[in-house]
């Protein structure tokens, strides 16, 4: 799970233009920048993004917002960020899920990644945790998939939505296993954990960094890291 800040790739027929009238346009930036989420609030997407903002707003002397704009995994933000203007005020936090997944699971996405964006470097990558709540009588990755082949309707596990690597990695332990795991999309990882503590699901599979708060204070229970 590797994240990367993009913004709208400029056209070249932009980049003349802004050349030609550089000296009479302001410093850059000389206003807000506009950092998309494109999911909820409390993952760690969301996390990262908030202190990638709160880093590039110092560095650059200027307000970076954060606008959570979650839903289809990730594609409706994605979608926000080319449909705005190519001048460097809207930024993308993006991950190899929505980038480079998505357009092989979803029938059609609204982008390209590679003629859409422009790459303004990468700023880490996340181990993902299958976490369940204390509650479920397993404590360890045999106990939890033979408890899943145990019961008829298996178990379920929340994720940041279709397509992502969360999503992939329980499928494939899944298939590699042959447990009886029900995935269950949300429109973010902060969600999927929440109804994992409160009891709605028994599993998450999520980024470690937005699981191990939870873990340490006991609302979680770690089950395995992949």
């Amino acid at each position: 799970m590797t994240f990367h800040i993009t913004r709208r790739a400029i056209p070249a027929a932009a980049l003349a233009l802004a050349s030609l009238a550089a000296g009479a346009q302001d410093t850059f930036p000389s206003k807000p920048i506009r950092l998309v989420v494109p999911f909820t609030p409390g993952g760690v997407t969301d996390s990262s993004g908030r202190l990638i903002a709160d880093f590039l707003g110092r560095r650059l002397g200027q307000q970076v917002i954060v606008d959570n704009k979650p839903g289809a995994s990730g594609n409706i933000g994605t979608a926000q960020v080319v449909q705005a203007a190519p001048d460097g005020y809207t930024l993308l936090l993006a991950f190899d899920g929505t980038m480079v997944i998505n357009p092989h699971v979803f029938a059609k996405v609204p982008f390209d990644t590679m003629r859409d964006f422009a790459s303004v470097g990468r700023i880490g990558t996340a181990t993902l945790v299958l976490a369940a709540n204390p509650e479920l009588p397993a404590r360890t990755l045999g106990e939890v998939l033979a408890l899943s082949k145990s019961r008829p309707g298996g178990l379920a596990y929340g994720t940041s939505g279709i397509g992502g690597t969360p999503h992939i990695a329980g499928e494939q332990l899944a298939q590699r296993s042959g447990a009886k795991l029900e995935h269950v999309p949300y429109k973010g990882g902060g969600q999927a954990i929440a109804d994992t503590i409160g009891g709605s699901i028994p599993l998450v599979y999520t980024a470690v960094a937005g699981a191990q708060g939870h873990v340490k204070a006991g609302k979680l229970k770690a089950i395995a890291v992949s």
